[in-house]
């Protein structure tokens, strides 16, 4: 899972985040989610996030919390299909 360079425009100035294809996945689910686009949600983060923190971890973050309040449960990786199951068990062997 590679790191992705990203740029974008917020706040009138174009900026770069980089983060892999999954976040980025999560990022446009939510965005849609919300009704927004993916610029005005990540300039909504950009806002919110501690001046200390940059905006890829900010990012990354904001999906991973997004995951664990279940609001990412119904959307699918690129190239899958959503389920409606449960993730298998850590130790279950891999579906090829």
């Amino acid at each position: 899972m590679a790191v992705r360079k990203r740029s974008i425009t917020i706040a009138g100035h174009r900026t770069s985040y980089s983060i892999e294809d999954a976040f980025q996945d999560g990022l446009v689910a939510l965005a849609d989610d919300e009704g927004l686009s993916v610029a005005a949600l990540i300039a909504r983060i950009d806002a919110q996030r501690p001046p200390d923190a940059n905006l890829s971890s900010a990012l990354r973050l904001y999906v991973l919390q997004a995951a664990r309040e279940g609001r990412l449960a119904d959307h699918a990786p690129a190239g899958q299909a959503p389920t409606g199951q449960d993730p298998p068990a850590p130790n279950a062997p891999h579906p090829r």
